[in-house]
C-alpha cells in the first residue's frame, strides 16, 4: 500500500494520504484528516477509469471550506434537533452548527478530526485493508463519554468492492450514529441528476422546515417513491412540498427486508446510463440519507478547476434515523444509545460494476 505526504495542517500536524488497489481496475485514496476519500477510482463500461466522487485537490480546502466531501462522520451523523438530547435523565447539550441543531457531529465534528491510520493484515478475500483510529474525549462537542472509534476501507480481492467496517466503545452511556459521507457521480463529472436511483423503502422521514424528522409516511404515490429504478431529474423539479423544504432530496428512507445471514440489507442500487457505471449499496443498517447535493452552489471548485453545481453528486448516507435520541425506541426508530461493555458496529459494502 502506497503512503505519501499529502500536507501539513496550520498547528504543524502533518496529513498522509493512503493508496488502496484491488487490481481490477478499482483504486481508493484516502487522507488522515477526516478519513477523507479524496478518489475513488472505478472502471467504465469501455474500461476507463475515472475519479467517481467529489473533492478537493489541495489539504486547505480540505480543512477549511469541506462540506463533508468523502468524510467519516461522527459521532452522530445527521442532525440531532435544538443541538440537545436527554440520556438517562440528563441533558447534554451539542455543538450548534446548523441552525438550532447538531448536524454530523457538531462545529468539529470526526470529519474534521486527525485519524491514525495504518494499513492492516487483508482478510479472506481482500486485496488491502486500511484501518483508522480515534478518540473522542467525554464532552467532546457535548456529547458523554469518551468513545474509541476504528473505522476500515477494505477493498475486495475478488470485484470490485469497497467495505467500509466501524466500531466503537465507550465508557459512560451515550448515542452513536457513525456514517460515511462521498458526495457520488457515477459519470466522473457534470450533473449526477440524470443517474437513475433505486431505494428499496416503502417508507419516508417527512421533515420540517430545519429537516429534522417529523414522521414517517408511505412513499406510494410521492416522487419519495424509488423502489423501482427512476432518474433522479424526472421528480425533483415537481412543486412537492417535502422537495421545496429540502430544496430537492435530502431526506431519510427506512429501508425494507431483513437482514441476511452476513447481517447486511440493500440499501441502494444508483446507475450512471451514459458510462454504464453501477454502484450497488449493502448495510448492516436500518435506513439511508439521499442528499441531491441542492446546496452545492459554484462557490467550490474540484480538481481541474471545475466548478460544482447543484446536483454535480449526491449523498447515499447509510444509518440511523436522524433524530433518534428524541423517539422512544421502536422497530420505525431503533435506539442509537451505546452503554459501558457493548461494542458498536456497522457495515457498508459499495460494489461497482
Amino acid at each position: 500500500m502506497q503512503r505519501r505526504d499529502y500536507g501539513v495542517l496550520a498547528d504543524g500536524r502533518p496529513v498522509h494520504e493512503y493508496t488502496l488497489t484491488n487490481g481490477l481496475g478499482l483504486a481508493l485514496t484516502a487522507i488522515t484528516l477526516g478519513g477523507i476519500v479524496n478518489g475513488l477510482w472505478v472502471p467504465d463500461r469501455e474500461g476507463r477509469i475515472d475519479n467517481i466522487v467529489l473533492g478537493f485537490d489541495n489539504l486547505t480546502d480540505y480543512a477549511l471550506r469541506n462540506p463533508f466531501f468523502g468524510a467519516i462522520v461522527g459521532r452522530y451523523g445527521n442532525r440531532i434537533a435544538g443541538a440537545s438530547f436527554e440520556l438517562d435523565g440528563e441533558t447534554h447539550t451539542l455543538s450548534r452548527n446548523n441552525g438550532p441543531n447538531c448536524l454530523h457531529g457538531g462545529t468539529e465534528g470526526f470529519g474534521h478530526r486527525l485519524w491514525a491510520a495504518e494499513p492492516v493484515e487483508p482478510r479472506a478475500g481482500e486485496a488491502e485493508a486500511l484501518l483508522f483510529t480515534l478518540t473522542s474525549p467525554h464532552g467532546d462537542q457535548g456529547f458523554p463519554g469518551e468513545l474509541k472509534v476504528s473505522v476500515r476501507y477494505s477493498l475486495s480481492a475478488t470485484d470490485n468492492s469497497w467495505r467500509i467496517d466501524y466500531e466503537a466503545t465507550t465508557d459512560r452511556a451515550t448515542v452513536v450514529n457513525l456514517t460515511h459521507h462521498n458526495y457520488f457521480n457515477l459519470a466522473g463529472e457534470g450533473s449526477a441528476l440524470r443517474h437513475r436511483l433505486c431505494i428499496p423503502a416503502s417508507r419516508y422521514s417527512e421533515v420540517n422546515e430545519h429537516l429534522i424528522p417529523l414522521r414517517h409516511a408511505a412513499v406510494e404515490g410521492t416522487p419519495f417513491d424509488f423502489r423501482s429504478p427512476t432518474a433522479i431529474v424526472a421528480r425533483i423539479r415537481q412543486a412537492y412540498p417535502q422537495l421545496l423544504r429540502a430544496k430537492g432530496y435530502d431526506h431519510n428512507w427506512l429501508l425494507d427486508g431483513n437482514l441476511d445471514a452476513d447481517g447486511l440489507r440493500p440499501a441502494a442500487t444508483l446507475e450512471d446510463p451514459h458510462s454504464g457505471r453501477r454502484m450497488d449499496m449493502l448495510t448492516s443498517e436500518p435506513a439511508i440519507q439521499f442528499y441531491s447535493g441542492n446546496f452545492l452552489d459554484g462557490s467550490l471548485c474540484g480538481p481541474c478547476g471545475r466548478i460544482y453545481r447543484q446536483g454535480d453528486g449526491l449523498c447515499l448516507e447509510t444509518q440511523h434515523n436522524p433524530d433518534s435520541p428524541h423517539h422512544e425506541a421502536s422497530s420505525a426508530w431503533p435506539t442509537t444509545v451505546l452503554r459501558p461493555g457493548e461494542v458498536w458496529r456497522s457495515t457498508t459494502i459499495h460494489r461497482f460494476s
